[in-house]
């Protein structure tokens, strides 16, 4: 499955920039409105020292790290859950992504049109956010009308729902995200289909002018706002960053140093959002290649099988498993096993981050 990360803000704030940086992958730049329509789509490799440290002792042929897929989506501008400005169709595409990267201009430009006419990054996160929870609380209150009707046909479980919808449409009315909202499993289970915007997790990206960097004083307001959201911030310079992607690795790093970077924020951006999405990470060994494997926290052996291939988990028999650390202190896979540092797993065992696994299976 793909999990993906969608990137949102208002026109002009340097979604496409950062996509870009981020895939490579060539959306359209240009400084007005609605150049991007459809969703980009691109991927983004996860940055994992444990890859290369497992490596480092399996001496594979090739390495392949984790992924996060982000899409490059078109922006937002007031009214847009009333359909201004595509609205409609751009929120559609806002409700087939696992979290958001909500970008938020911090930078001063002339020649870049700004859609509400000056800068002012806490108003533009508030636009945006604001039109997310109108477009849930319309999803909401449609909801509650047939859970309204279940309850006149005598439907038992139709009260409680109607309670939660209440609950649920009362606080988005106060602009209250549904992510901010204290977990309750009734509430979870009624509003899992519902693929409201605000209930998906959510980091906000500073995006400042190379000038501001690296103490991006721009961002504090930002910085405010996200704490307020309890949710996390990155700042960094999309254009700067997407100049560096252009770079081979060793020359986007001495780039980047010549601006105080020490590390990109782009690297900083992945890695939260695959923890957003609740991920962890095991690794294979086989001997020509050493790869990184996403799976959702809480993923039994059998299904971190079926994620390599569907036939490993059908024919599931047991796993060989080994933290990361132990397999690189004992210097080879063969060596950790003559220790007997390799675990034998069941069915039963819950994969564990920086787990190292070979799975035994039946054809």
């Amino acid at each position: 499955m793909a999990l993906t990360v969608g990137i949102v803000g208002l026109p002009n704030a340097g979604k496409s920039s950062l996509f870009n940086a981020l895939s490579r992958a060539g959306a359209v730049v240009a400084s007005y409105p609605f150049t991007t329509i459809g969703p980009y789509h691109g991927v983004a490799p996860v940055p994992d020292p444990r890859l290369a440290a497992v490596a480092s002792v399996t001496h594979p042929d090739r390495t392949i790290p984790a992924t996060v897929d982000f899409v490059d989506i078109a922006g937002l501008v007031r009214g847009a859950a009333r359909g201004e400005g595509l609205g409609n169709q751009f929120l559609a595409h806002i409700r087939e992504v696992d979290a958001l990267a909500h970008v938020v201009r911090c930078f001063p430009a002339p020649d870049v049109p700004h859609v509400e006419g000056a800068l002012d990054p806490v108003r533009d996160l508030e636009i945006v956010e604001t039109e997310l929870a109108l477009a849930d609380l319309a999803v909401v209150e449609r909801e509650l009308e047939r859970a309204r009707t279940r309850v006149k046909a005598h439907d038992l479980s139709a009260p409680g729902d109607v309670a939660v919808l209440e609950e649920v449409a009362a606080h988005l009315q106060r602009g209250i995200p549904v992510r901010r909202l204290p977990r309750d499993a009734h509430r979870d289970t009624l509003l899992l289909p519902l693929r409201l915007l605000t209930a998906k997790p959510v980091v906000y990206v500073a995006n400042v002018d190379d000038a501001d960097l690296p103490a991006a004083l721009s961002a504090t307001a930002v910085g405010g706002y996200a704490d307020a959201q309890h949710a996390p911030l990155v700042t960094l310079s999309a254009k700067l960053e997407a100049e560096a992607a252009e770079l081979s690795e060793g020359e986007a790093a001495e780039f980047l140093r010549a601006y105080g970077i020490a590390e990109p924020g782009l690297l900083r951006l992945i890695r939260l959002a695959y923890e957003m999405l609740g991920l962890v990470t095991f690794f294979t060994a086989a001997s020509k290649e050493v790869r990184a494997w996403p799976v959702a926290r809480g993923t039994t052996a059998p299904r971190a099988a079926g994620k390599i291939h569907t036939d490993m988990e059908r024919g599931f028999i047991r796993a060989e498993v080994i933290g990361w650390e132990v397999l690189v202190k004992s210097g080879s896979l063969l060596t950790a096993r003559d220790r007997g540092l390799v675990r034998l797993e069941g069915k039963d065992y819950v994969v564990q981050d920086g787990d190292v696994i070979l799975f035994r299976f039946a054809v």
